[in-house]
């Protein structure tokens, strides 16, 4: 008895301190909790090199179809000791919004050393490193790599998340054996589930027939 009532509280205290999402979305967590995150655009650790506006809580946030193609390929990849980590998901318009005015501030590049070294700021948005919208903001697109559940460690995928440079794209000749196996395998594994990739970051991925195809959404990450 003591033991259904504080599961009943349990589930009680989730929903009064997660925010209602719009129909259609999720909290990754409640369809895999397995799945690791690392939201950088919570954190300084990104090419802007601040918390990104709208991103309040280290909490992954998809459509309910994405999070349901996401189980299934965690489910293969845990049996080999291995899973999917997310480094942004949905993602609010403010935050798309935010980059658009960081990319106008020609002066500001202190992250510029390791995330976009070899381009000038005042391209990014020719260069398509930045742009007024975003297919995050519908909630079917995801950026994630692969991890050991052993060490925690990522697999070598040949470049940093988010670095602006031909080294991202997933077919870059200038990578090692190792780095272009890691990355053919995260495609394959996210192609099986109806995922398309993108051609200029490896790491880059949307569902097929998403949801939500025009709409873009605002709502924070809480």
């Amino acid at each position: 008895m003591i033991q259904k009532l504080y599961l009943i509280f349990f589930i009680f205290s989730i929903q009064i301190f997660s925010q209602k999402l719009p129909e259609g979305f999720v909290y990754l967590s409640n369809i895999d909790a397995t799945i690791q995150k690392e939201l950088r655009y919570l954190s300084t650790n990104n090419f802007i090199g601040k918390p990104i506006d709208g991103y309040l809580e280290n909490k992954v946030i998809v459509t309910k179809k994405t999070a349901i193609a996401l189980k299934k390929i965690q489910t293969k990849l845990y049996k080999e000791g291995l899973s999917l980590k997310i480094f942004d998901a949905y993602r609010p318009q403010k935050a798309v919004n935010h980059f658009v005015r960081w990319a106008k501030v020609l002066e500001d590049t202190i992250m510029k050393k390791k995330y976009y070294p070899n381009v000038l700021k005042s391209q990014l948005f020719q260069k398509g490193y930045i742009a007024h919208k975003s297919g995050h903001t519908r909630g079917s697109t995801i950026d994630l790599t692969i991890v050991s559940i052993k060490d925690g460690k990522e697999l070598d995928m040949g470049s940093n998340y988010d670095y602006f440079g031909i080294q991202s794209h997933p077919f870059f000749n200038g990578l090692s054996k190792l780095q272009q196996k890691n990355r053919m395998f995260l495609r394959k594994v996210m192609l099986a589930e109806n995922f398309s990739p993108y051609d200029n970051e490896w790491w880059h991925f949307t569902l097929k027939k998403e949801p939500f195809p025009k709409r873009y959404f605002d709502f924070n990450i809480e």
